[in-house]
Parts: structure tokens; sequence; C-alpha cells
């Protein structure tokens, strides 16, 4: 490897590093600069955090309520709007469902902070519940009102309701007509079906069963776009 002469370190690195070790450890060096990566930006993020809520422990009791609504209604408020303004359904949802968790949580706390409201940490449990409920990495306003606030209003109908819904819309976005209508069929004799039909292996073997039938098919149907062109008539009189 080190003599000039003989050429080591090149030849290793033209027959072993350059075509086997370098295409085995280029994604493992990739996904180790991602985890580096995350657990950089995570530490960064940790620091800022903890020199905000050094910050946050010495204030006063209403300026900590005051910094507590803000977190749960500023940002919220404009997302909603911008919500409103928008075709997409799913945001508007997404929105609707954080201020009916959140009306409780301020209920929560406007009920229980005249008892508890100088216990250090109560405001700070606040504002984590309501970051909990607000971020969509966490979906938590969503899982608060599926498991708890649904249940207590006995809506589990409306919710499944409101689901079926939403799958069919995305159903129709994300799939062709043909491929829709087969999943349609299949999902309703899942449904309908008692026993061993019900049973979701049943289900995806119809369903590969059926799309095959459907490709079947489409391999025997003539092509629409290319349409058939008789030849050119020859006016005999010209010959």
């Amino acid at each position: 490897l080190y003599f000039p002469l003989t050429c080591g370190s090149m030849l290793v690195y033209e027959n072993i590093t350059q075509p086997v070790l370098g295409p085995c450890f280029q994604p493992l060096q990739r996904q180790m600069s991602n985890y580096i990566m995350a657990i950089y930006q995570s530490l960064i993020n940790a620091s800022h955090l903890y020199f905000l809520w050094f910050f946050f422990v010495l204030l006063p009791t209403g300026s900590k309520r005051a910094v507590a609504v803000a977190v749960g209604t500023i940002y919220p408020t404009v997302s909603s709007i911008t919500a409103t303004a928008t075709d997409d359904i799913e945001d508007d949802t997404y929105w609707l469902t954080y201020w009916a968790v959140y009306g409780c949580l301020f209920l929560l706390m406007d009920l229980f902070e005249t008892w508890m409201g100088q216990i250090p940490g109560f405001y700070t449990l606040i504002i984590s519940s309501t970051v909990y409920l607000m971020l969509p990495m966490f979906r938590g306003a969503e899982k608060v009102f599926r498991k708890v606030l649904v249940p207590l209003a006995g809506l589990q109908e409306m919710l499944i309701l409101r689901d079926s819904i939403q799958i069919k819309q995305q159903m129709l976005k994300d799939l062709d007509p043909e491929r829709a209508k087969v999943v349609r069929k299949s999902i309703a004799k899942y449904f309908d079906g008692d026993g061993d039909d019900a049973s979701p292996a049943v289900l995806r073997k119809e369903l590969k069963q059926s799309w095959s039938a459907l490709q079947f098919s489409k391999s025997f149907m003539p092509n629409k776009s290319s349409k058939y062109e008789e030849p050119p008539t020859v006016d005999l009189d010209l010959v």
C-alpha cells in the first residue's frame, strides 16, 4: 500500500473500495448522517426550550396563565382562518377537532388553577398538553377526541360514518374509477359478510382476484385511442 512502485493502495481502491465497499457503505453513511443530524437538532431544540422554560418559571402566575392561553390560541387561530380559506376539508376537520379538545382543556385549567395554580409546574403541564394537542406530529387532539370525547358523547356511530366518508373520498382521489369500483365492492362484501367471509385474508384474496380479472378483461378490449382508419379511396376517373 505504501510504496509508489507497487501502487497497492490504488489497486485496493480500484478493485475493492470503489466497486464493493463504496456501494455497501453509502446507504449506511446517509442513514448515520440522518441520525446524527436528528440528534443534533433535537439537542439544539431541547436547549432552546430549556432556556425559554427557565425564564417562564420566573414569571408571575398571571403572566404564566397569559402565556399558556397565548400558546393555545394564537397559532391555532391563524391556522384555522387559513384552513377556512382553502378548499381542503382535512385541515378544517383537524383544527375543528383541536378547538373541541382545547376547549375542554381550558375549562379544566380554569377550574383547577384556583387551587393548583401556585404549584410549580402546573402551567408547564398545561402548555405541554396544548403542544401535544396542537402539533400534527403527535395528533393528540385526534386521539383525545376519539378515545375520550366521542365515547362520552355516545357518538361512535357518527364517527364511524365520518371515517367511511373520508375513506371513500380518499379512494376516489387516489384510484381510477375502475379500481375504485372493485375496492368498493370488496369492502361492501367484507362488511356484509359473517364468519369466514368477514376475514381480512378473504378480503385481500377476493380483491386480488377481482383486480386480476379486471386487468385480464382490459387486455382484450380494443384501444379506444387508436381509431380504425379506412384506406383512402381512389378516383378512377383520374387514373
